[in-house]
């Protein structure tokens, strides 16, 4: 080792001139750059101490100012003492106490007096939210759970809308096939629409689409033809669509429950939508009577009446609207069969609609068109029959 290597009370060397000369000349070269173990310095007097346990936080230790010492020849420390020396790192010079904590203060308590009662929810509001889920039943699930009907008609305005898209239908029916059209366009996209809502399906705008398409295709197809192939141009359209809504549920990739709930729904709404085109292909003064007929049995059924009444009132105003229509085109008195029968299907379009507690949208929709589509096929019926 050479004599220009000093070290000082830290263990640190220090290099005179001579420390470029020889580097990597002696074999054991590398060793001496090796760090040497911490030494206690000779004086105590400037050594840190640590007075305490120094997990204790409440418990701060003095920091003493060092003097510089003058450097010391190193020694070679014997192994004891360097493996009790080593147990802790000294602390550096310079360092600030940590502040003392101080333990936060209580929150105070809050008398009972003062907490307010917990709010009762309304009779008609949601409950409050849990863990176990929203306790809030449907009313249909109310309805049979007390014993109730799950049935709630359309109602009066429903009923309004249903008697004007009668009154359209009668008059387009009056003027020509084409103006008959517009008409029907909107009693068939109401229908596509509702029928979907009514089974729980929403929003389902392919479905919903598909069937309006039907029925669009149905009423070019009936248009294009002659009278005579009105019925084969209906029932080529309902069977083509049929088949087309079977091709696109094999093609989802939905459950087999989904698959089947939608494959009926969508041929049911394309069935109705392209049945309604049976307007068209109907005899003209049918349409005016069947159509003013519904309009009338429908009105009387949403007044407040008893059930069995309703019904007995709203059968006798179709009849009575098929007598006064009648008596206008050339069907004369037996317009009163064909307002009946245009009653009785009216009356089964609003029972369907009033099924298992619907929403608003579909007594405007399904309420308001099902009672007008489902009366078409005694229309043609009875018109032809009785023409």
């Amino acid at each position: 080792m050479s004599d220009d290597q000093q070290y000082d009370g830290y263990g640190q060397r220090s290099y005179g001139q001579g420390y470029g000369q020889g580097y990597g000349s002696e074999p054991h070269a590398q060793q001496q750059y090796q760090q040497q173990p911490y030494q206690e310095p000779a004086n105590t007097q400037d050594a840190q101490t640590w007075q305490g346990q120094t997990w204790d936080t409440q418990y701060q230790p003095q920091v003493q100012h060092q003097q510089p010492h003058q450097q010391q020849p190193y020694q070679q420390p014997h192994p004891h003492q360097v493996a009790a020396e080593t147990a802790y790192l000294p602390q550096q010079s310079g360092a600030y106490p940590l502040p003392p904590e101080t333990p936060a203060p209580a929150p105070e308590p809050v008398p009972a007096a003062t907490v307010p009662p917990a709010a009762t929810p309304a009779p008609d509001s949601y409950s409050a939210p849990t863990t176990m889920g929203n306790a809030r039943i449907t009313d249909a699930q109310r309805a049979r759970a007390e014993g109730r009907s799950p049935i709630i008609p359309p109602g009066a305005q429903p009923a309004g809308l249903t008697a004007v898209l009668g009154l359209l239908l009668a008059g387009g029916a009056a003027v020509g096939p084409y103006a008959l059209l517009v008409p029907l366009v909107i009693l068939q996209a109401v229908t596509a629409a509702g029928w979907f809502r009514l089974n729980g399906m929403w929003p389902a705008r392919q479905g919903i689409a598909l069937a309006f398409a039907g029925a669009l295709v149905a009423d070019v197809a009936v248009l294009a033809v002659d009278d005579e192939y009105a019925l084969p141009a209906i029932l080529g359209s309902l069977g083509a669509w049929v088949l087309l809504t079977v091709v696109l549920q094999l093609r989802s990739y939905a459950g087999a429950d989904e698959r089947m709930q939608g494959l009926m729904a969508t041929v049911a709404s394309a069935s109705l939508a392209i049945i309604a085109t049976g307007n068209l292909a109907a005899v003209p003064d049918a349409v005016i009577v069947g159509a003013l007929a519904v309009a009338a049995a429908t009105v009387a059924r949403a007044l407040p009446l008893p059930g069995p009444v309703s019904i007995v009132v709203a059968l006798a105003a179709g009849a009575g609207a098929g007598i006064l229509a009648g008596g206008l085109t050339d069907i004369g008195g037996q317009g009163a069969l064909l307002g009946l029968g245009a009653g009785v299907c009216a009356l089964i379009g609003l029972r369907v609609a009033s099924y298992d507690y619907p929403s608003r949208f579909v007594h405007m929709t399904a309420g308001v068109a099902l009672p007008l589509t489902v009366a078409v096929p005694a229309i043609y019926l009875l018109g032809r029959a009785l023409a």
